[in-house]
């Protein structure tokens, strides 16, 4: 055995170059015919896996290999806890053209409907109250606030929740809501939130808080499961209060750290029917995880107290789905679009589809208006983002650059007339990779305001022209080169 043992050793030192060539084919082989993965996908992993032959396969074990390998859930068999009924009221009105009557005669909202109702199961709520923050500091102040106010339930779910100034304030507030008799559900993604530990929560799980960790890492620092994160951003209170788009929970978000000074984003607090979407995206994410399993979820769908008149649809997607939701609402609003589209977004990485869409609708005199920030969290996220950005000012689009700190929004407005507000960027992570959730709001009135600030931070941009794009250094055009290279995998 020893003897065997040495020549095959020794075959493998003699042989080093031969025996990573065939490793290279057999991971090559992998790629193309079980992944499954896009056509850009393949040929991004195939060309890191041949240039960089160790690296490369370390890399792909780290980050590229499918769901399917670690068998994580089957949220497709879970049930959607708690409103069947709602989800048969608002088809039965979605045949009846309540919808239409009701918010406007436009075919392309028409259209968005029926795609997400149909095809997502997605509640359209016309009873719902929206209230937009902009601002970290006032968004956390007024979640504080209605957990103080928390008389059964609170469910929470973030990617990343950082023990920090803010993170201790948002805890602080969920123990002493626990203390006094309310269940307390806190859903945190484990790669997003790293660094906090179970023993950070030790006290709200000594007052009989849950704590769950989603995907959890196999170890802290090197860890095989970098893809498939749970990028959601949902707050369930009492069945009556939801919070959900782009802020996470750390200092960074109320804009007091050095690093990227004010932060700038979106996010709502919602009421009305569409918080039965964001509890039931909550009750599915937590049973996924099989800890402490919700198995009765009649109590926390209470009937709701309409306060306001919005339409809204609550869309979620993930690589668990085959079908990617979110990205697909993105395409048919760019479709739809008839005079003006402004997105706001960190990532600017599209598939070949939202690319070409974008680039169609500036070719048939749609106005395309862009933001992004003017520094990376992620250098080779960014790089990406300005090359595929630089390309569509070639075709006309108003391409910005945020000055005044960092963007973060994830935001897309059609027409000043309707518009989606989420935590899904416009990149390969947020449509196959990441468990995402977006909220479809049909109004006027809210889309104006969204777009009116949006023209508030252009004032504190700067414009990426063709001639400032064509400044650029060799530096940036080599870090553009590899970025784009090696984009669907970011």
């Amino acid at each position: 055995m020893i003897s065997i043992l040495e020549a095959i050793l020794t075959f493998i030192r003699t042989h080093v170059s031969t025996v990573i060539f065939l490793i290279n084919i057999m991971l090559s082989l992998v790629i193309i015919f079980r992944e499954r993965k896009s056509t850009s996908s393949t040929w991004s992993w195939l060309f890191v896996v041949n240039v960089l032959p160790i690296f490369g396969f370390i890399l792909y074990i780290l980050i590229g290999r499918g769901i399917s390998d670690y068998r994580i859930f089957e949220l497709k068999s879970q049930l959607k806890h708690g409103f069947k009924a709602e989800i048969e009221r608002a088809k039965k009105a979605y045949s009846e053209d309540k919808f239409l009557t009701k918010i406007t005669d436009n075919h392309v909202i028409g259209q968005l409907l029926h795609m997400l109702v149909i095809s997502e199961e997605s509640l359209v709520s016309m009873n719902t109250g929206v209230t937009l923050f902009t601002d970290g500091r006032e968004k956390f102040d007024a979640l504080i606030a209605d957990i103080a106010r928390a008389s059964h339930h609170i469910h929470v779910e973030y990617y990343i929740f950082r023990m920090d100034n803010i993170g201790k304030e948002v805890t602080a507030a969920l123990i002493s809501a626990r203390k006094r008799g309310v269940e307390v559900r806190v859903l945190i993604d484990s790669w997003g939130s790293n660094g906090t530990k179970h023993r950070h929560f030790k006290d709200l799980i000594a007052a009989g808080g849950e704590v769950v960790y989603f995907f959890p890492l196999i170890l802290p620092l090197i860890n095989p499961r970098t893809n498939y994160r749970l990028h959601r951003k949902i707050v369930v209170i009492d069945g009556q209060i939801g919070y959900t788009g782009g802020f996470n929970i750390g200092d960074e978000y109320v804009s007091i750290t050095k690093k990227f000074g004010y932060w700038r984003d979106n996010h709502l607090r919602v009421t009305g029917d569409v918080v039965y979407s964001l509890q039931n995206r909550f009750i599915m994410d937590w049973n996924s995880q099989h800890q402490y399993e919700i198995k009765e979820s009649l109590p926390y769908f209470p009937e709701t107290k309409a306060s306001g008149n919005l339409t809204a649809q609550f869309v979620t997607s993930g690589p668990d789905s085959k079908r990617e939701q979110i990205k697909m609402t993105y395409l048919k609003m760019i479709n739809g679009a008839e005079d003006e589209i402004i997105i706001q977004t960190p990532y600017y990485i599209p598939d070949d589809a939202i690319h070409e869409a974008l680039k169609l609708a500036l070719l048939s005199g749609v106005k395309v208006k862009l933001l992004i920030p003017n520094k990376p969290d992620h250098p080779f996220v960014y790089w990406a983002t300005y090359y595929y950005s630089g390309s569509l000012v070639g075709y006309g689009a108003e391409v910005y650059t945020y000055e005044m700190g960092f963007v973060h929004a994830k935001t897309i407005i059609v027409d000043g007339s309707f518009a989606s507000v989420g935590s899904a960027n416009f990149d390969y992570r947020s449509f196959m990779l990441d468990f995402e959730g977006n909220m479809v709001i049909y109004d006027r009135d809210f889309a104006q305001q969204l777009r009116k600030n949006f023209l508030d931070d252009v004032k504190v941009s700067q414009q990426l022209t063709l001639e400032r794009y064509a400044q650029r250094s060799a530096v940036i055009k080599f870090k553009e080169g590899i970025a784009r290279l090696i984009g669907p995998m970011l």
